[in-house]
């Protein structure tokens, strides 16, 4: 645990790396909320649409970060989290010219008793 999504828009597919990037968030965790490192796991899912407002700039895109962790951690690790996050994105990922970014972060603790995780080895 935890177990970290990050969704982007399609538009951003092949402007960043994001093996990197998720690295860099896995070793944040260890550093923020004690995370075991072999224990975040980080996927990426690209994101064909993102309208934003009432007209919607075509070169608009967005990062949102999602965050399921186990209970305990302070409301400081949490935010100390999310805005290492916010600062990492931004070292990352650029917007395309005329076009505005926007980066979400959310931390969620989860239910422990009803979570499961399994690896197998090949």
């Amino acid at each position: 645990m935890p177990q970290i999504s990050v969704e982007y828009s399609s538009s951003l597919a092949g402007t960043f790396d994001r093996r990197g990037l998720g690295l860099a968030i896995n070793r944040l965790a260890v550093e923020a909320i004690d995370a075991k490192p072999d224990a975040c796991k980080t996927v990426f899912r690209q994101v064909e649409a993102l309208v934003v407002g009432t007209s919607g700039r075509a070169a608009d895109a967005q990062v949102y970060v999602q965050f399921q962790i186990f209970p305990g951690r302070t409301p400081e690790a949490k935010a100390a989290l999310s805005e290492g996050v916010v600062e990492l994105v931004a070292k990352f990922v650029r917007p395309e010219r005329g076009g505005r970014l926007f980066t979400a972060v959310n931390v969620e603790d989860i239910d422990r008793d009803s979570y499961r995780v399994t690896s197998v080895e090949g």
